[in-house]
C-alpha cells in the first residue's frame, strides 16, 4: 500500500529533478475486430479504440494534476497488426496504418505502436504483407510505430527476416528523405521482444495480455544522478556497493510514483493495471542524462573504459529497486541509451569518445540495445542486416531483450550533424566499421537457438 510519505518523499524529485512519468500506455486488443475487409476492419477499431480510450487523455491530465507528477506521454499500443490483419496487402496495410494514425490523433494520443510482426521463426502472410508495408506506412503517418521481433532464445534468428530488415530500413529512410530519415526513428528491430513494453517505438498489445491495459513506463535518470551526487558529497568514500544501494532505493521510490498513476488511471479507465516499466529513459535536455550518472561515476564520459561496468551496475540497482516495489514490473525496465534522445551520450558520439563498437557491448548489460544510432546514409542494407544479426545474436545468447533502431540519414556522412526535433534530439552521424558482410547476410536461414534455449 502507497502511504503519504512515500508520496512526500518524492516532491523534491518532482520539484528539481526531472521525475516525471514518462508514458501512461493504453493496450487495447484488436483480435475481435477482424474481417475480411479492410474498411470494416478500422471501422471496427475504430469504434472500439474510441469505446475504451475516448477519455485516456482528459483521464491521464486529471491524475496526474491530481498528484502533482507530469505525465510526458500518452500512448496506445495494439494487437501485431501482422496477425489481426493477416488477410490483407501490402496496399490494404497502408491504409489501415493510415487509419490508426488518424485515430491516435483523434484522441490527442502522442503514439501508437503495434503495427508490428512476429516473425522469429518464419513468415506468415500476413507479415510479408505488413513488413513490406512499413516504409510507406510510416512516411504517411506520423503518430504510427513499427516493430519487428525477428530473434528469440527459444527459436534463434531469422536471417531471412533480418536481410529484409536491412532493406526495409534502407527503403523507410529512403521515404523520409526529406527529413533526414526519420521514418526509421519509428522502426526497431527486436529479438526476445516483450508484450507488454510501454515504450515506442517497441510498444505492442501480445497475444497472451487482456482486452485492454494500462501499463505504465517511468523515468528518472536526473533523479538516480542527484541521489548519486548528493550521496558522494555527502560522504566521500562511498564504494560502488554503497552506491548501488543508493540508486536501488531510488528506483524503490520511481517505481512507487508509477505504479501509483498506473493504477489510477486503470481504475478511472476500467480496465486493469499491467506492469510498471522502469526505464531510466533520458531526454535531450540538462539534467535527464543517463550519460551524465557515466560522469557521477566518476567516468569523464560514456564510451570510457569501465563504461559497461558502470552500466551493468546501473542496470542491475535500477531492476532491483523496482522489483521491490512492485509486484508488477515489467516490459524493458533497466537503462535506455538513445544516443541522439540523451545529451550527454549524443555529445560522447560527436568528440569519438563513444564508437559504434563500444554501444555494441553496452548493449549486452543494457535494457534495449543500438538505439536511436544515426549511420551514414549510403550503408547498405546487407551492412545494416549484419549489424541488426550481431544485437539479435546478444539478445538471443543472453536471453534477453534487445533492439535496433537504426537511422542511415540520406545523403549524409560520419561526422555531420542531424536534428529529429523534440524528444528525439539531435545526433552525429556515426561511423559504421567497413568490411563487407553482403555474403554472411545472403546465407540466410535461421541460426539455431542455443543449447540454454531448451528449457521447459
Amino acid at each position: 500500500m502507497l502511504t503519504e510519505r512515500e508520496i512526500l518523499s518524492t516532491l523534491e524529485m518532482l520539484r528539481s529533478e526531472n521525475l516525471d512519468v514518462r508514458t501512461v500506455t493504453l493496450g487495447v486488443s484488436l483480435f475481435d475486430c477482424v474481417s475480411d475487409d479492410p474498411g470494416r476492419f478500422i471501422e471496427r477499431v475504430r469504434a472500439k479504440i474510441g469505446r475504451l480510450a475516448g477519455d485516456f487523455v482528459d483521464v491521464c491530465e486529471e491524475v496526474g494534476q491530481r498528484y502533482g507528477i507530469p505525465i510526458v506521454n500518452k500512448r496506445l499500443s495494439v494487437s501485431p497488426v501482422a496477425a489481426a490483419a493477416g488477410g490483407f496487402s501490402a496496399e490494404q496495410m497502408v491504409a489501415i496504418a493510415e487509419g490508426l494514425d488518424e485515430i491516435a490523433g483523434r484522441l490527442r494520443c502522442d503514439f501508437l505502436g503495434g503495427f508490428s510482426a512476429l516473425v522469429e521463426k518464419g513468415f506468415a502472410r500476413g507479415d510479408r504483407a505488413l513488413i513490406e508495408a512499413i516504409p510507406e506506412a510510416l512516411a504517411r503517418t506520423s503518430r504510427l510505430c513499427s516493430s519487428v521481433n525477428v530473434a528469440s532464445t527459444a527459436a534463434g534468428i531469422n536471417m531471412d527476416a533480418v536481410a529484409l530488415m536491412g532493406r526495409t530500413v534502407r527503403a523507410a529512410a529512403g521515404r523520409t528523405a526529406d527529413r533526414d530519415g526519420i521514418g526509421c526513428a519509428k522502426l526497431v528491430v527486436f529479438a526476445n521482444i516483450p508484450q507488454d513494453v510501454p515504450f515506442m517505438a517497441g510498444a505492442y498489445l501480445g497475444v497472451g495480455e487482456p482486452d485492454a491495459v494500462v501499463n505504465v513506463g517511468v523515468s528518472g535518470p536526473g533523479v538516480v544522478r542527484k541521489a548519486i551526487d548528493r550521496a558522494r558529497a555527502a560522504d566521500p568514500g562511498l564504494d560502488l556497493g554503497a552506491l548501488s544501494e543508493i540508486i536501488k532505493r531510488t528506483a524503490f521510490k520511481v517505481t512507487r510514483v508509477g505504479e501509483l498513476i498506473g493504477r489510477r488511471v486503470a481504475a478511472r479507465l476500467d480496465v486493469p493495471f499491467g506492469v510498471a516499466d522502469l526505464s531510466l529513459a533520458p531526454t535531450p535536455n540538462p539534467g535527464d542524462s543517463v550519460g551524465e550518472i557515466f560522469r557521477s561515476l566518476g567516468l569523464e564520459s560514456i564510451g570510457a573504459p569501465g563504461s559497461t561496468a558502470v552500466l551493468a551496475m546501473l542496470n542491475d540497482a535500477v531492476k532491483k529497486g523496482g522489483i521491490f516495489a512492485s509486484s508488477h514490473v515489467g516490459g524493458l525496465s533497466g537503462a535506455f541509451i538513445p544516443v541522439s534522445e540523451d545529451l550527454s551520450i549524443a555529445e560522447a558520439a560527436r568528440t569519438g569518445r563513444l564508437s559504434l563498437e563500444k554501444l555494441e557491448a553496452l548493449t549486452s548489460v543494457c535494457s534495449v540495445g543500438l538505439d536511436m544510432v544515426a549511420i551514414p546514409g549510403d550503408t547498405s542494407a546487407e551492412t545494416i542486416g549484419a549489424i541488426i544479426a550481431d544485437e539479435m545474436a546478444i539478445g538471443v545468447v543472453n536471453s534477453k531483450s534487445t533492439a535496433a533502431r537504426l537511422i542511415p540519414v540520406p545523403g549524409k556522412k560520419a561526422g555531420d550533424r542531424v536534428s529529429f526535433g523534440g524528444l528525439l534530439g539531435d545526433a552525429t552521424i556515426m561511423p559504421v566499421p567497413g568490411g563487407g558482410s553482403g555474403g554472411f547476410v545472403a546465407l540466410g536461414g535461421r541460426i539455431p537457438a542455443p543449447v540454454h534455449s531448451f528449457k521447459n
